[in-house]
């Protein structure tokens, strides 16, 4: 069984992009998994709700409604700094979820999977193999 590391902004996609990231994740993933997300990555989604505008406040609030309808698994972890903390603890066996562009970068060259949003419609996983 794979586990897939979910970046807090991807978790904000099905309300900023109206992409059902579940179904899709099933759609390109013809494996078991399980979903993760950190400790860390809820604390930034409380954060945005606190102090962003009403657009991301709305899309944090489902992000955080999704993580408890759909069980994602919470892992805690001592560091602040949640891109730091997916860098430690992806490996080749893991993929990360997330559209931020350097950790994408970050993770194919150490040789992680990583799945990202494509044309705002689709996601697409994009396999360590290809990038060694």
């Amino acid at each position: 069984m794979r586990k897939i590391i979910i970046d807090t902004n991807f978790l904000m996609i099905p309300s900023q992009f109206r992409v059902d990231i579940f179904s899709e994740i099933d759609r390109i993933c013809s494996f078991n998994y399980n979903l993760l997300v950190f400790e860390q990555s809820i604390h930034e989604l409380r954060d945005i709700i606190k102090k962003q505008g009403q657009k991301h406040r709305k899309a944090a609030q489902l992000a955080l409604k999704l993580i408890s309808l759909k069980n994602i698994e919470i892992i805690k972890a001592d560091r602040n700094d949640t891109d730091s903390l997916i860098l430690e603890h992806a490996d080749k066996d893991m993929i990360v979820a997330t559209q931020d562009i350097n950790l994408k970068k970050r993770l194919l060259e150490k040789g992680v999977s990583v799945i990202i949003l494509r044309q705002k419609k689709y996601l697409k996983l994009l396999e360590r193999k290809l990038y060694k």
